[in-house]
């Protein structure tokens, strides 16, 4: 397994943002997470990260316990993610934004990144946006550099934070042919999405989320049909 978590938990008061959460992903794999708002997806991704310690539990990396590694460390060791709301660094161009993720993801010099983030700038469609402010970036264009300012750290696990979010059914087909070829390239990937379709054209298998609490996995259509998932996820009552 290239990254697991073992008996995951975090509460914030009396909120459980994750209870006891297994999680097992293979090298190459592409595994969904859905779940209705406040079910501790996002949670689960920052406890991976590293931005959020759990109270019990362990995170491991390619047969390594990182549980007690910071954030940059985890980076570097392959885990690389996206925001759901675009985080980049507004005063500097696009082609800037992933020279430092690979600066300081790869610990690279930025003059051996330069053609590796040409290449990823190509491959998420970004290229005549190099040399332009990212903060002048529509939506979708800023979606494509969420992940592309991941890719830049060389992951070989990408966590995707509902980055189809907000955007048109069209926008929505575009990122998820850019996705499925990041995939395809044989990077694994965990993607939290609300737009379930988005999800189908890409994922193996599905993983539901309910009060942090993971109440159901499997195969994509197979875990949409179980009952208490579209009780939690559709309002459907079981």
């Amino acid at each position: 397994m290239i990254l697991e978590t073992r008996r995951l938990s975090k509460s914030f008061g009396s909120v459980r943002a994750a209870d006891g959460v297994d999680m097992a992903l293979e090298a190459g794999e592409a595994i969904g997470i859905i779940g209705p708002n406040g079910a501790g997806k996002s949670s689960l991704f920052n406890l991976i990260t590293g931005d959020l310690r759990p109270d019990a539990g362990e995170v491991w990396l390619n047969g390594r316990n990182v549980t007690r590694d910071t954030p940059h460390i985890r980076c570097r060791a392959g885990i690389g993610r996206s925001y759901q709301i675009p985080r980049p660094f507004e005063n500097l161009t696009v082609f800037e934004n992933l020279l430092v993720g690979a600066v300081h993801g790869q610990r690279k010099r930025e003059r051996d990144a330069v053609d590796d983030c040409a290449a990823i700038l190509d491959r998420c469609y970004l290229m005549r946006r190099a040399n332009d402010l990212a903060g002048s970036l529509t939506l979708l264009e800023r979606k494509r550099l969420e992940m592309a300012r991941a890719l830049a750290t060389g992951p070989r696990v990408l966590l995707l934070d509902e980055i189809a979010g907000g955007l048109t059914e069209g926008e929505c087909q575009e990122l998820i042919g850019t996705i499925r070829a990041i995939h395809a390239g044989g990077t694994a990937i965990v993607w939290i999405e609300h737009i379930v379709h988005a999800l189908f054209a890409v994922v193996s298998r599905l993983i539901v989320l309910n009060f942090g609490r993971k109440i159901a996995e499997g195969e994509p259509r197979a875990v949409m049909q179980l009952p208490e998932v579209r009780e939690v996820y559709v309002g459907i009552p079981a």
